[in-house]
């Protein structure tokens, strides 16, 4: 069955597949999964301490596979404290390179010289415009299902998608409550060439980062298990609910203030509980697809599930 889209012939990949960036989670054994899989794997670039970090990690999903890979910027919360990092990644001739949050003008200029493929993630039509504009080779596109950083604008997945199809002419990869098979043909049904997972990728085998006790929450959540947090700082973010995200919702609600929230939305109280399974002292984020989750695979196993409820599906529309 062909499986090819302008964003497969892109980024030269056998599935339209990408692994999110997923900070502090996304590194060399997780990205080389999803790519040995035929996806395009991903680490994030902003978790690592410092550029030598980021080049070592290069290595190494290096010495894990000879296929495409990502490397993924969170740059939103980062200032310019990124261009270092991205200069380790045009140096090292990373295939694609990710952006999530704030302006990626300043990427854009570091990488025009080189052959990396640009990718924006987008949560508005007007921003997947101004990506175009700029010089992104695809967009991705996520809607208010999503797990971590959301749009503003509380729209989901099924109408943002044909929404950013109709405005630009790069291809549109979906994002925001896909976990298998069927969402991945939904995307293709709403004109997306491509799709981006997230959550559903912390919750396999090569994730190894990730404490035990996310995982299982992960499996045993329902879809309305998650909670929207830092909307009153303007930066809404998805969030498995547990004690602490309560306690994040009593500050924002009494006292909504960076300065009153800063250690509760903290990188060290997001990795007390992905890595320690701390629920008093930390929060995991996910989107309302941990309602689909049922076990925890291979990457492997998990890609060969959704390529064969896909081949169903297409079997049923009459492609071959």
């Amino acid at each position: 069955m062909n499986w090819e889209t302008r964003v497969t012939e892109l980024l030269n990949i056998q599935y339209p597949i990408i692994q999110g960036g997923l900070a502090y989670l996304a590194y060399a054994e997780l990205a080389a999964a999803v790519s040995n899989a035929g996806g395009l794997g991903q680490i994030t670039a902003m978790s690592l301490p410092n550029p030598e970090a980021l080049r070592a990690e290069i290595e190494k999903v290096r010495t894990l596979t000879d296929k495409p890979f990502g490397v993924n910027f969170a740059i939103g919360m980062y200032g310019q404290g990124y261009e270092p990092m991205i200069e380790v990644a045009r140096d090292m001739e990373v295939p694609v390179v990710t952006m999530t949050g704030g302006n990626p003008a300043p990427i854009f200029d570091i990488l025009k010289d080189s052959n990396c493929k640009k990718l924006v993630l987008v949560a508005a039509r007007r921003q997947a415009q101004k990506a175009e504009e700029l010089g992104a080779d695809a967009v991705m596109v996520v809607g208010q299902e999503g797990g971590g950083h959301l749009g503003r604008d509380d729209v989901g997945t099924m109408v943002l998608v044909p929404q950013v199809v109709d405005s630009v002419s790069i291809p549109v990869i979906a994002s925001g409550g896909i976990g298998d098979g069927r969402g991945w043909m939904a995307a293709h049904a709403l004109g997306a060439e491509g799709i981006e997972m997230g959550t559903r990728f912390i919750a396999t085998q090569e994730c190894v980062h990730a404490s035990e006790v996310y995982k299982e929450a992960l499996v045993t959540s329902a879809e309305n298990d998650t909670t929207v947090i830092k909307r009153s700082l303007g930066a809404p973010a998805r969030a498995l609910r547990n004690e602490f995200t309560d306690q994040i919702l009593k500050i924002e609600a009494e006292t909504p203030t960076y300065e009153a929230l800063k250690e509760h939305i903290s990188g060290k109280a997001n990795t007390r509980y992905i890595y320690n399974g701390d629920a008093a002292q930390g929060f995991g984020w996910a989107g309302q697809v941990t309602g689909l989750i049922q076990d925890v695979p291979t990457v492997q196993e998990l890609i060969d599930r959704m390529v064969a409820q896909a081949k169903e599906i297409r079997l049923k529309w009459g492609q071959v």
